[in-house]
Parts: C-alpha cells; sequence; structure tokens
C-alpha cells in the first residue's frame, strides 16, 4: 500500500462524507482539498534529468497544508534545528495542561478564542509561580503546543509545555532549579482552574461567547452558574509528563508534538473499502498497543474536528523566549553562562542538502545510473483552488 494511506481514505470516501450532510467550515474543506491534492500531480511537479545516462525523474509538489499527515517531516526537522540554538544550560520540564471534556461543546463553537484562552491562561500560571522565590525566582523560557486530540481522535484539548529549569531574574541574573520540578504540581493546578474559570466567566459576561445547539442551555445565567461551579469542583491536575537533564533531548523530544497531526500514516494498519484499522497506545502506561477501528466517513470526522482556524498559532513563545525580547535575552543568558552549548545544524542548506544532512537522500543520485549527476530542469506549478 501506499504510505498516503490517509490521501487514499479521502479519495475513497470523501465525496460520500459531503453528501452526508456532516457540517464542515471552510478550514476543514481547504484541508480535505489539500489532502487529496498532495503529491497527485494536481500542484505541479518537479522535472530532474540524469546528465550522465538521460534519465528524467518527476516529483509532484506536496501542498504544505500543516494538517496534512504527509508535509511536516521537513518542516519538524527545520523548527527543532531553529530551537536547539535557544536551549539554556539549566534542566528542562514537559508539563501537560489539560481542558475537563464537559468543556468540549463550548470550545469547540469558539476554538478561536478558547485556544487562545487556553494558551494565555497556562503560560500567566508557569510565569507568575516561576517568578515567586519559593519556586524559581526567575522568568523561564516556555513553548507551547496546542493538541486537541486523543489516541482514539476523539476531542481532547490539552497544551504541551517545555519550560526551562532555569532564566532570568529581574536584576538580569541567572537562577537555576535542581533536577526536580520545581513548581508543586496542586498550586499549578488551583492557580490555572482559577485563572481559567475566571477568564472564561468574563467571556461569557461580555457576551463573547457563541453556543451552539449542544449547549443552547448554558446561555440561561441560572445554568451558567451551575455549569461554572461543577468545574470549579472537578479535579484539572496538571502532570510533569519529563524531565530533561540532558539539555539537547528537550527540544528534540518536543520536535515529536509540534507538528503532529492527529493521526500518521504511519499508525495507519489497514485501509479496505469501508474501514481503517490503526494502532493507539495503551490505556495505561506498559500496556500493550490496542488497534482501533472505524468507518471512513467517522475516520474523516474525526480527523477534520482536530483541524485548527486559519492564522491560529499552535506554537507560542514565553518567557525569555516571547519572540521581542528572545534574541536579547539569549545573548545576555549565553553571555552569563559562558557558552552557548548548541548550534543550528542546518541554516543556510537547500531542501536538497537538508534531504541529505537528516535522511541521506541524495537527490542528484540517478536511480537508473548510479551517478551523481541528476539535474533539476524546472518547477511547475499547478493552481490550487
Amino acid at each position: 500500500m501506499s504510505n498516503l494511506k490517509i490521501q487514499k481514505i479521502w479519495q475513497d470516501s470523501y465525496d460520500d462524507y459531503c453528501q452526508s450532510g456532516h457540517f464542515q467550515s471552510e478550514d476543514q474543506k481547504k484541508t480535505s482539498r489539500a489532502i487529496l491534492a498532495c503529491k497527485s500531480g494536481k500542484l505541479g511537479v518537479n522535472v530532474s534529468e540524469c546528465m550522465q545516462c538521460g534519465h528524467v525523474a518527476f516529483h509532484n509538489n506536496s501542498c504544505r497544508n500543516r494538517n496534512c499527515p504527509n508535509c511536516q517531516a521537513i518542516l519538524k526537522e527545520i523548527w527543532v534545528d531553529k530551537r536547539r540554538a535557544e536551549v539554556i544550560d539549566s534542566p528542562y520540564f514537559h508539563v501537560v495542561f489539560t481542558l475537563p471534556h464537559e468543556l468540549n461543546p463550548l470550545i469547540y463553537c469558539n476554538q478561536k478564542l478558547l485556544y487562545g484562552l487556553l494558551h494565555k491562561c497556562c503560560a500567566e500560571t508557569l510565569l507568575e509561580l516561576s517568578a515567586d522565590k519559593k519556586h524559581l525566582g526567575a522568568q523561564p523560557g516556555i513553548i507551547q503546543v496546542l493538541h486537541t486530540w486523543n489516541q482514539e481522535l476523539d476531542y481532547h484539548v490539552h497544551m504541551h509545555c517545555i519550560i526551562s529549569g532555569g532564566g532570568l531574574t529581574s536584576d538580569r541574573r541567572i537562577r537555576k532549579s535542581s533536577a526536580k520540578f520545581f513548581i508543586p504540581v496542586r498550586v499549578l493546578r488551583d492557580k490555572f482552574k482559577g485563572k481559567y474559570l475566571s477568564l472564561l466567566d468574563a467571556l461569557y459576561q461580555q457576551e463573547k461567547l457563541i453556543f451552539s445547539s449542544s449547549c443552547q442551555e448554558l446561555q440561561e445565567t441560572g445554568c451558567w452558574k451551575e455549569f461554572k461551579n461543577s468545574l470549579y469542583k472537578k479535579d484539572w491536575c496538571p502532570y510533569i509528563k519529563e524531565t530533561f537533564n540532558g539539555f539537547g533531548n528537550a527540544i528534540e523530544y518536543l520536535g515529536r508534538y509540534t507538528h503532529r497531526v492527529a493521526v500518521s500514516n504511519n499508525r495507519i494498519l489497514s485501509v479496505t473499502e469501508e474501514e481503517v484499522i490503526f494502532s493507539a497506545r495503551g490505556r495505561k502506561p506498559g500496556d500493550p498497543k490496542r488497534q482501533i477501528t472505524l468507518c471512513h466517513k467517522e475516520f474523516i470526522r474525526r480527523f477534520l474536528m482536530h483541524v485548527l482556524p486559519t492564522g491560529f498559532q499552535k506554537i507560542r513563545y514565553y518567557g525569555f523566549l516571547n519572540n521581542r525580547m528572545k534574541s536579547k535575552n539569549l545573548k545576555l543568558i549565553f553571555r552569563i553562562q559562558g557558552r552557548q552549548r548548541f548550534r543550528q545544524r542546518y541554516a543556510g542548506l537547500t531542501m536538497a542538502e537538508l534531504l541529505k544532512a537528516v535522511w541521506n537522500i541524495d537527490l542528484a543520485v540517478c536511480p537508473e545510473c548510479g551517478c551523481a549527476s541528476m539535474q533539476q530542469l524546472g518547477r511547475s506549478h499547478a493552481p490550487f483552488p
């Protein structure tokens, strides 16, 4: 089977999905068109010829849509390489904040607003607590990545945060934590829950929330208060997923999360005319992998739930990595620490050079005669609606 397994599902069943009456946003329609067109030739081709034997090769262009499972590998490597040069000498920690599932209907019809609120609350929670001398007493560097799925592709909104265990103090010095995460989980939990629900209530009072049919009753003030109180009673327990004492490992690790889409082609075990079978982790650590079976239409529905609104930044940077001050902050940190531990490896490389450096794929080698004499003749671009 082709490694474009998810594309095959769309080819077989997307028209039926559209005709079945499922609502799709413009962003979801655009993603579906991209998946169908990716590496199909509809987006144009690159043409190369071997100067030795005359062999001509055609390489179909990819769509580069951020939701397409075929287009993330190169982008991930470039992103990870840039972040390497921003790693400081300190421990790093992976913190995950998850929202209660009771919020799902409200979040889904207010995606841009409430995903943004989640980013804001995670960052403010970590920064405010880190500034306290009881914990770190400094401003750390934070990278946040929004995910909206679980292993079954259901709607599961959570934020992955990589936070440095060292940062800049108010008098521009560096303070570092030990190898243990420096904020007690209960303190993290209470701060995050209080902040999110307070700001969510403010949006409700300002009438900025939209209510779909599945949460229509929340428009009534009494129902809203009852709903909010029930959320306060729930346990919003964030958890520390990983601790890194090998500095570069944190960024390599985060690379698994940054450009991941809801499900990759590698997880697809089989595609028949009617069903998709894909793998999933065990429900608990140490449990064996599971197999999930869905009909094509249900697979497409679940996949499209995780298409983010156009222009929404799922990866954001805070603390000393804030885009406005990052360069100045890092220059100061590296000067104080006496070195910059890592440098970019792929800066300035062409795409062909990058493929060779990362995967040892040499586009200059002719697949027919084996000579390093392939030359690009040109690139055509087909219009994409």
